[in-house]
């Protein structure tokens, strides 16, 4: 007996054939670890978990991820955790055998056998095909040089995030993408979000010309050139030039495009060289009928690489419909699969687009057009002989799903044709249908979740066996689980079914918004938003200006997400980050200068001790925080008490901000017998790296000599813990009203290694901590040994993180007390007139 990678006992024959010794199941042998395999797989388990022992190769050391989401992880927004469809625990929770990065090379039909290119070679009863397509590279000279690539799997985006990372290492970093599609498209937007110069070639005169018509594209490459992409329609390309490694592209009109890196995406074609090479029937792709079957009764085949009634497809529910099937045929139910009418609803780089059908008109066509220049809204629907044939809508894609069941079930649309352009709602009586009575009117077999195939029919049965809440929603049946576009329709099914019944999920911004935090700050990254109506626009806010709540927000997130491009907008503020100063309870404000680790000098104490004596201030208090307050101080005096500590050389204490508030220090080895490292030294030089940024909320420091911790470093925020060998580093601590000490991130050995710890954890709660939420519930929100993967084990991303802080805060260590002695907004400042009673005359 021999144990061959996860295969249990096995005995081995003469020619090496490896058989299990304790199952006497049929053995389904998977070739292809992608969508298509791996939801086969899933269709067949939830009929018959226990028919098939089931083995799957894969070519690539991943388990199942989602191919569609590589365009997310690309731009940043996603990581490959988020986007892996079946986790290991799948695999090993159905008693499946996967074995990855060992394609099978060879079929041997006679002996019913798979080799790998390891070497393995494994016995089947039934066979399943699922490779899937390949990219087509362009026959160009040029197209092995180094640095040209396709955009299909991890690998490739890994090759795009390393050109980028060397990019901006040198300064910057071109690209060039070849394809016009969805794919390019997407490649181009997150090398753009990565800081690359990127230039789409397009051979066709239009982008997407397969899903969009002429007047869609072109809203389509405008948008795009508005988000500072070159793109060439109507580019031929002649060759890709370069010594040892591309360096352009040239185009047979004679313009050269300098790229360090070429990203060819012009299309897919079916993986069908292993099946040929079996002697299958092949034409287009891998022949199947409607069972999926080959031309070889025990090989089926699913997904891109097959080719079904004369067509093939490249979309995903065509092929979940194939996996349907497929499962049904390998339990004896055989539904048969008849083809697919295909939909097209994508988020391009951000942007919403639809298509559907025939949209190419023609004799006997109508076309319907509906413009809105300032929404960017283009809706066209083709219709004849009474019926939707097409349909095109780019901007505002909410009716897409309605148009697309039109069109399946042929319905005759003569009484709505006044009315069909402007959607379901005013098609249906009115312009304020209840969007739950609009779904609940969609057929069962109206498609909900286009990225994974989900019927209505589905998600409702979903709903009724249990699925309460929205993720338990995308557990079940994965509506909802990609791009997240089909949220909204999930949550209105979920309505329907459950009623009062429907567990909440993540909690909005506020009332003006069906928006989370976390989506919005993807989505202002995403679209590169730059402005507060911006946002509100693109995110349909359902008030026209927003409210207290989500406006500090929004203007947060810009600012972060856009350091010095976002103007800073005042409006949305709270009263004391507009003042710069706190305000108390009997209208005066308190001010508070900016003391570094908590150390002063005679010259800072005299200016103080002026401004208490000349603006006859109340009262001066020690704070917690080892600074001075000033309480009392007037309106209308603030800028002059600011311009009086300017000359002593003050700046802010920000003590009314969502920023950095103080760095608390101890004497430590300078002056105190116990100390072990200068503590007070590196606690100003952490405040005068630290101070004037802003923040979700407010943000303190401390720094202690030695374990006995006076600066109680471990209830703050970022903590310093000075030990003889160095440097303890504490995160997430409190001491508010719910006290939390600190997590333990790491142990470092100097000064630098702790400022720069500081600054990427800083950088890190910035980007993903929600606004108004402190670093204790963000930690335990997120969990420390998350924070600790960011920090301490990727060291270039703690760089990276690093990087991007002190790049902000070179636009944000400008004292606003300086600017508002100088005059700035001195509206602000004005003295309230008083109104008193006339006196009474005679």
């Amino acid at each position: 007996m021999e144990l061959q990678d996860g295969l249990g006992p096995v005995t081995s024959s003469e020619d090496n054939v490896l058989v299990p010794m304790d199952d006497v199941r049929e053995h389904l042998v998977v070739v292809g670890n992608g969508m298509a395999g791996c939801r086969a797989v899933e269709e067949l388990l939830a009929r018959d978990a226990g028919r098939y022992r089931v083995t799957i190769f894969g070519a690539e050391p991943h388990v199942n991820y989602n191919r569609i989401m590589l365009s997310p992880v690309l731009a940043g927004e996603k990581t490959f955790d988020d986007i892996i469809i079946n986790s290991r625990a799948w695999y090993d929770d159905n008693g499946i055998d996967l074995i990855v990065g060992d394609p099978v090379t060879a079929i041997d039909r006679v002996a019913k056998t798979v080799t790998s290119q390891a070497g393995r070679t494994i016995g089947y009863d039934k066979l399943l095909i699922a490779t899937g397509s390949d990219p087509f590279i362009i026959p160009v000279p040029g197209k092995d040089l180094p640095g040209v690539i396709s955009f299909r799997d991890m690998k490739d985006v890994d090759t795009m995030l390393a050109a980028a990372q060397a990019g901006k290492a040198s300064g910057g970093g071109s690209a060039v993408v070849i394809g016009g599609g969805l794919l390019g498209l997407e490649a181009a937007h997150g090398l753009t979000l990565r800081g690359m110069n990127v230039t789409v070639l397009h051979i066709m005169p239009t982008l997407m010309e397969r899903q969009l018509d002429e007047a869609a594209a072109w809203l389509l490459k405008s948008a795009l050139e508005g988000r500072g992409q070159t793109v060439l329609t109507g580019a031929d390309t002649a060759e890709i030039y370069g010594e040892g490694k591309v360096e352009g592209v040239r185009l047979k009109d004679g313009r050269d495009i300098p790229a360090s890196l070429v990203v060819m995406a012009v299309g897919i074609r079916p993986s069908v060289a292993l099946a040929r090479e079996a002697g299958l029937d092949v034409g287009r792709g891998i022949k199947v009928d409607d069972h999926m079957v080959t031309s070889d009764a025990d090989v089926l085949a699913v997904g891109e690489c097959v080719e079904h009634d004369g067509n093939v497809y490249g979309l995903v529910a065509p092929l979940w419909d194939m996996c349907r099937s497929l499962a049904d045929g390998l339990t004896d139910r055989h539904s048969g699969y008849k083809g697919s009418v295909t939909s097209t609803k994508l988020k391009v780089a951000g942007l919403d687009v639809f298509s559907a059908g025939d949209f190419s008109g023609g004799e006997g066509c109508e076309d319907i057009v509906l413009r809105d220049a300032s929404r960017g809204v283009y809706k066209r629907v083709v219709v004849k002989d009474d019926k939707v044939v097409g349909a095109v809508l780019y901007g505002d894609t909410a009716d897409g799903g309605w148009y697309f069941d039109l069109l399946r079930k042929q319905e005759d649309v003569a009484d709505i044709r006044d009315l069909l352009i402007f959607g379901q709602a005013f098609a249906s009586g009115g312009g304020a249908l209840d969007p739950k009575a609009a779904v609940a009117a969609l057929s069962d077999h109206a498609e909900i979740c286009g990225c994974n195939g989900v019927s209505k029919g589905q998600v409702v049965a979903c709903i009724e066996q249990g699925a309460c809440s929205l993720d338990a929603v995308r557990a079940g049946c994965k509506a909802s689980a990609s791009c997240g576009s089909c949220t909204g329709l999930v949550e209105n099914l979920m309505a329907v079914v459950l009623g009062d019944d429907v567990q909440s999920g993540p909690k909005t911004m506020c009332k003006c918004t069906s928006f989370g935090h976390d989506d919005v700050r993807r989505e202002i990254v995403a679209q590169d938003m730059r402005s507060i109506p911006e946002v509100m626009q693109k995110l349909h806010w359902s008030t026209p200006d927003g409210c207290s709540s989500c406006r500090p927000a929004l203007n947060y997130y810009l600012l972060c997400a856009l350091p010095g491009d976002y103007v800073d907008d005042q409006r949305s503020r709270f009263v004391n980050e507009r003042m710069h100063a706190n305000i108390q309870k009997d209208g005066t404000y308190s001010v508070v200068p900016r003391m570094w680790g908590g150390l002063t000098n005679p010259r800072e104490l005299r200016a103080i001790a002026d401004v208490v004596e000349k603006f006859n201030a109340p009262m001066v208090k020690v704070t917690g925080g080892q600074r001075l307050d000033i309480f009392g101080i007037k309106k209308e005096d603030l800028p002059a008490v600011w311009a009086d500590l300017n000359a002593a050389g003050m700046v802010s204490g920000h003590a009314y901000g969502k920023s950095l508030r103080t760095v608390k220090t101890c004497v430590g080895s300078e002056w105190c017998r116990f100390g072990t490292q200068d503590s007070t030294g590196l606690g100003v030089k952490i405040e005068r790296m630290t101070w004037g940024s802003w923040m979700p909320h407010k943000f303190k420091i401390a720094a202690s000599g030695c374990p006995r911790n006076c600066a109680e470093a471990t209830i703050k925020d970022f903590g310093v813990v000075c030990v003889d060998s160095g440097y303890e580093l504490h995160v997430g601590g409190n001491g508010g009203i719910h006290v939390r000490v600190t997590d333990l991130l790491c142990k470092v050995t100097t000064e630098q290694e702790a400022m720069d710890y500081c600054a990427a954890f800083i950088q890190l709660y910035r980007e993903e901590a929600r606004y108004l939420e402190r670093t204790a519930p963000w930690i335990e929100r997120v969990g420390v040994d998350y924070v600790k993967q960011r920090i301490v084990e990727d060291g270039a991303g703690r760089e990276a993180l690093r990087c991007r802080f002190l790049y902000s805060q070179s636009f944000s260590q400008d004292d606003p007390w300086a600017e508002r002695a100088d005059g700035a907004h001195g509206e602000l400042h004005q003295h309230i007139a008083e109104v008193r009673p006339m006196e009474m005359v005679g």
